[in-house]
């Protein structure tokens, strides 16, 4: 064998890995929640920054991100509209997948998109004020709980993209990947929500192992009169235990419940204060209250990640961070979809929680000034 012809010791090491790396029977990538580098991830919180005082060409397109294991918030490497970010990269595997492949999905925002027009449903404020999209398959998947009208788009649409609509204001997003055995949870907890379902489909193969998602995807699915439905229920919440082992605690109510969420309920649930931030530009918003021992103050100023400050009303984020910390655990963050106004106490919606010392930080740092139960403002 002459010099051309020869393998040489490095190529054999380079065909071994190649044939021990590369996936027989296609691509075989799970379905959870990526970062920006394309890592799978247990999960994220995401931030993205309002429009107003943003300093870059793509303002009102940025965002921070967090992931397990991260130090606190970190610039997004891209844009949210963007399908190599976090954000693309994770509801990008909805456009991704093949009609052919088993999949389970469930797109719910009580503002749908504008390619659903003529789909049926009009939209209305008798549903729940919740948006988020649920994605898997027989093994796993991920949950993503956020605040952007008009996201994402439907299946049928083709690609990713995300809506003009959400780029002005402030927008947070919370990512969990979860093993197949935890969506049957969640699809009871979206039963309690009452979301406006746009696009959805469970599977046949899929429907007999998570029949809850199969009710919520409702009349879109061939047999959802075969589908058992929870008996009516207020309120529950419940612990969901991510892929890697972190616990989350997920609080749903349903418009029977008819008080404020982190006032009534999440605050003497978890026995802490809160601090909210969420859209006060809407009639009926609640005002910091400090009844029933535990005190809610709404949050008047921002600044995540030390970037720019920005007022409460730039920002259309769902979130409550625990003033202090409960001791070595972290203190509280929540991420959700509702907000604390009259109307909204009369609405489905929801937050997940997670106790954790880098994601209490991240956030409770971001509060600046909050609105003091007495009227007027005082620093957070």
């Amino acid at each position: 064998m002459n010099e051309e012809t020869r393998i040489q010791p490095e190529m054999l090491l380079f065909l071994s890995l190649l044939i021990f790396c590369v996936p027989l029977g296609g691509d075989t990538s799970p379905i959870t929640c990526y970062n920006d580098q394309g890592d799978a991830v247990d999960w994220f919180y995401m931030y993205k920054l309002p429009k107003e005082h943003e300093k870059s060409p793509h303002r009102g397109e940025m965002y921070l991100l967090l992931e397990r294991g991260s130090e606190g918030w970190t610039k997004g490497k891209e844009t949210v509209n963007d399908t190599t970010g976090a954000l693309g990269r994770t509801v990008g595997q909805l456009y991704s997948q093949g009609q052919s492949t088993e999949v389970a999905y469930i797109l719910y925002n009580d503002q749908r998109p504008p390619q659903d027009v003529g789909n049926g449903w009009s939209g209305n404020s008798n549903g729940g004020h919740t948006k988020g999209v649920v994605l898997l398959d027989k093994n796993q998947g991920f949950w993503l709980v956020h605040s952007t009208p008009h996201f994402p788009p439907v299946r049928q649409a083709g690609q990713y993209s995300y809506p003009s609509s959400g780029v002005i204001n402030g927008q947070n997003f919370i990512c969990v990947t979860y093993p197949l055995d935890r969506f049957q949870t969640i699809g009871e907890q979206l039963q309690i929500n009452q979301p406006n379902v746009y696009d959805c489909d469970v599977p046949e193969s899929l429907a007999s192992l998570v029949p809850a998602l199969a009710a919520v995807c409702g009349k879109k699915h061939p047999s959802a009169h075969t589908v058992p439905r929870m008996k009516p229920v207020s309120n529950r919440s419940v612990t969901l235990t991510s892929k890697d082992g972190t616990k989350f605690i997920s609080f749903a109510k349903g418009s029977s419940f008819d008080q404020d969420l982190y006032h009534s309920w999440v605050a003497p649930s978890l026995r802490s204060d809160l601090l909210v931030q969420f859209w006060i530009r809407s009639s009926g918003i609640l005002p910091s209250d400090c009844s029933l021992g535990w005190k809610v103050l709404d949050i008047t100023l921002i600044n995540p990640g030390q970037t720019f400050t920005f007022k409460a009303s730039q920002d259309h984020s769902k979130w409550a961070v625990s003033p202090k910390q409960a001791g070595a655990g972290g203190g509280w963050v929540c991420v959700g979809d509702i907000n604390r106004n009259k109307a909204e106490e009369r609405r489905g919606g929801g937050t997940v929680c997670l106790q954790d010392p880098v994601v209490w930080k991240a956030y409770r740092t971001a509060a600046l000034e909050c609105e003091a139960c007495a009227g007027g403002t005082i620093q957070c």
